[in-house]
């Protein structure tokens, strides 16, 4: 491993620390999980007459951790196979082997200093000399936390705080402390980036560090102002989730999942540990307290008991809905009631939503109504409060806006926001409002400088407060965006749905941006520029973007209005488009690296099996899904895994086919999505020498290296005739059998059977009478007639309204 991390310790197997060891093995990590031993035994021990000695009693407070772990949802780890790195044991039989072998040990016990300063003193003593020891407490200055240690040991002890759940939750905040080895965070950094994937933030030792910081207030403050002003939960999380480029929590629902007991603790400690910040007191304010107090003594403490600010209701029909708390009567009268749910609707967010979300921003904090006066408070004071905490939390702005990108999964940060809705106005319209905001940004105004940030050339810089100039933004070792891209070299080509762009050294690259990145012929029209030119002196292709999504597949609206309509010689145009780009790129002289992320569906897929090689981010959801919507793959998706996964074991002789057969069936038939890369590989999406990448921001400048790499090694293009294995009518007619028995045992429909035989006739190679070698090209020809005939059903075509209007399959 990097940075001579190879061995890793956790200490507490609750939530986070069990947690933060699945992540460990997720990135390849051997870990040991420990946790105390029991006092007392369960019932169900004594029945089964086993003692306190015995070792499933020893570790049963970490099995049951990790057990907890393995089962959670959403997926904790990559692939279950990933648990095999996760060793467990007990902090007495097992705590100086474990402690004593380990490169970082990480300690995620009970959030209060004496227990944590009392196993920092056992750490001491059985770890290794160079071994990291940080501590994972959210709220506990790190400096109080190493107390009475020798000073080789804080040299290497600090804070590493990790957001819940560690493997979704982009954020790592590194916390030294004065006496912490710049050497050692600088060790952390690199392994935080570059093995567990993280957006690393140096904090400074202050109370709640930066992400908590800010949200604490935040939270706090859009609350009180909410029920001062009548609004309710729905309006608010409404307001303040994706409208603002946030995620769908918004406010009230973001207080229920992170716990309503645990918030109201966090804001009271906060409180007495800030007595210098001057907006502390909203920390505790009137209405917001009150309802926090009235819902933990009724014991509503949010999602972990299933009520808190919301409620789930289920209706006649056993259909959950979910009631709003009545915040003004439980902030008048203490009384816990719901309200039936009423869709939130204004004006203003009806013509902002469907904008791009500066545009959006722009025009909502400008609306004369409710929701432009809530988004108008949340952005402007948490902006002013982001300025106020420089330079006490953090001397940087990049430091809070990336804390909060990455803690919270904001598409911007407070002072990215506040560069959109303008410096100057925003200061102007506060002070018209009574608010300050820190001098440093009033002092920057003065100076001539409009924006917290700017380009210099090609290199983004900020404003720095201490400074006072624009600095260099650092970004992480191998990290490249596509605006870096756009910066540094000119665009070649480009219409409405793709972007073809130069990366230098003659490797281009294939941006998608339509919506949700649904692929057209004008992707195509594209594609086929970068095809020509690899026919020239271009290096390679990288297909890559920054969507929310890398491909969701084909444009299925289209295809529904040109079935509606009839047009079927339309539709056979598409689909003789997209088979004959994608098998033009794995025909290419030069290399094509596919950097898919998180949802890539039908033509998406098939688009990354087209490339000679995939990098892809380890949060990738990949599937061939066109059953759902009652086709079979078209665009070389049958082929392709019929070429990798049937065809090499077929060079040898008496092999049948059937067993491989029958997983790519089951894989394309089931319409199964991957829950990460490393399952996108057991799935067979991914072959073994493609590249899963744990940190997204590093994935564009690995997939570009591959390129280089494959052209320095002397790339050839694979051979496309008589390579793919055609099993024949013997083993379709296997399909047919097991099709039939589904029927009749009830498990599907009459259509879906339709649909199966068809799948099963293009990937046993139709009706072809002994086995035999076919090009692709033959398997692509059973594809689209396949594709055409079942497209022309009036059942497949209910499927794909039902799809486009309702955003699941129909089962018809």
């Amino acid at each position: 491993m990097p940075n001579g991390i190879n061995t890793v310790t956790v200490i507490g197997a609750g939530t986070m620390g069990a947690a933060i060891a699945g992540h460990l093995a997720n990135a390849g990590v051997p870990v040991t999980l420990l946790d105390m031993v029991p006092r007392e035994l369960t019932p169900q021990e004594e029945a089964a007459g086993l003692s306190l000695d015995d070792r499933r009693v020893r570790n049963r407070i970490v099995q049951d951790g990790f057990d907890r772990m393995i089962k959670a949802k959403p997926n904790n780890l990559f692939v279950k196979d990933a648990a095999r790195l996760i060793s467990v044991g007990n902090l007495e039989d097992d705590f100086e082997a474990a402690v004593g072998k380990s490169d970082w040990i990480i300690e995620v016990i009970i959030e209060r200093p004496e227990p944590k300063q009392a196993l920092m003193a056992r750490i001491e003593e059985h770890a290794p000399a160079g071994a990291v020891i940080s501590t994972n407490t959210s709220g506990i200055p790190i400096h109080i936390i190493s107390e009475g240690r020798s000073e080789s040991f804080k040299q290497r002890f600090l804070g590493t705080h990790f957001f819940n759940p560690p493997r979704y939750l982009h954020l790592l905040e590194i916390i030294p402390t004065q006496e912490t080895d710049p050497a050692v965070v600088e060790r952390m950094k690199r392994f935080g980036e570059d093995v567990l994937g993280k957006g690393v933030v140096v904090c400074k030792d202050t109370p709640n560090f930066v992400a908590n910081r800010m949200i604490s207030f935040i939270q706090s403050d859009v609350m009180e102002f909410a029920i001062e002003n009548g609004y309710t939960v729905e309006e608010v999380d409404r307001l303040t989730g994706p409208l603002l480029g946030r995620p769908k929590t918004g406010t009230f629902r973001l207080n229920d999942v992170i716990g309503i007991d645990v918030m109201a603790l966090v804001s009271q400690n906060l409180y007495q540990m800030i007595p210098d910040d001057e907006d502390r007191e909203i920390l505790r304010g009137e209405y917001g307290s009150a309802i926090m107090e009235a819902l933990i003594e009724n014991k509503l403490l949010g999602s972990k008991v299933g009520q808190g600010f919301y409620k789930t209701v289920k209706d006649e029909q056993g259909k959950k809905a979910f009631w709003g708390l009545d915040l003004q009567t439980a902030a008048e009268d203490g009384e816990i009631e719901y309200v039936e749910p009423r869709k939130p609707k204004w004006d203003s967010v009806g013509d902002a939503k469907d904008l791009s979300l500066v545009d959006r921003l722009q025009a909502l904090v400008e609306a004369d109504d409710a929701a432009g006066e809530l988004i108008w408070h949340t952005l402007s004071r948490t902006m002013a409060y982001a300025s106020k905490r420089i330079p006490e939390i953090a001397d940087s702005i990049v430091d809070i806006d990336n804390a909060m990108k990455w803690g919270f999964a904001w598409e911007m940060g407070p002072f990215e926001t506040w560069d959109v809705l303008g410096v100057e106005e925003t200061v102007n319209r506060l002070a018209g409002e009574g608010v300050s905001v820190a001098p440093w940004v009033v002092e920057m105004l003065e100076s001539g400088h409009e924006q917290f940030y700017t380009y210099y050339g090609t290199e983004r810089m900020a404003y720095s407060p201490l400074t006072r100039q624009y600095e260099a933004v650092k970004a992480g070792a191998n990290s490249l965006t596509i605006g870096d891209v756009k910066r540094s070299h000119a665009k070649i080509a480009g219409n409405e749905s793709a972007s073809l762009l130069d990366m230098g050294d003659g490797v281009m690259l294939l941006e998608f941006h339509s919506k949700m990145n649904a692929l057209d012929d004008e992707m195509f029209e594209i594609a086929q520029v970068a095809i020509d030119r690899m026919y020239g002196d271009a290096t390679g292709l990288v297909i890559a973007n920054e969507g929310e999504n890398f491909s969701v597949g084909a444009n299925l609206l289209k295809v529904a209005i040109l079935a509606q309509s009839g047009q079927w010689e339309e539709i056979g145009k598409l689909l003789q488009g997209g088979q004959d780009t994608l098998l033009a790129l794995r025909k290419a002289p030069k290399p094509v690296v596919a950097a898919p992320f998180q949802r890539v569906l039908g033509g998406g897929v098939e688009t990354c099996l087209a490339s000679d090689r995939i990098v892809a981010a380890a949060e990738t959801y990949m599937g061939l899904v066109e059953v759902g919507v009652g086709i079979i793959p078209g665009w070389g998706g049958c082929k392709e895994m019929v070429r990798r996964h049937v065809s090499p074991h077929m060079h040898a002789t008496n092999v049948n086919p059937m067993p491989y057969l029958r997983k790519i069936f089951e894989t394309i038939g089931f319409a199964k999505v991957s829950m990460s890369g490393e399952e996108a590989r057991q799935l067979g999406y991914l072959a073994e020498d493609d590249l899963i990448v744990m940190n997204r921001d590093q994935q564009l400048s690995l997939a570009r290296q591959a390129v280089l790499e494959m052209a320095d090694e002397g790339y050839r293009p694979p051979v496309t005739t008589g390579n793919v294995y055609a099993a024949g009518r013997d083993h379709f007619a296997s399909v047919k059998i097991e099709t039939y028995s589904m029927i009749q045992g009830g498990f599907i429909s009459e259509h879906d059977a339709f649909i199966a035989e068809k799948l099963g006739y293009v990937l046993t190679g139709g009706d072809l009478s002994e086995p035999a070698w076919m090009d692709e090209q033959y398997f692509l020809d059973l594809e689209l007639d396949a594709v055409l005939t079942l497209a022309s059903t009036p059942k497949t075509q209910d499927r794909v309204l039902h799809m486009l209007q309702r955003g699941k399959p129909l089962r018809n």
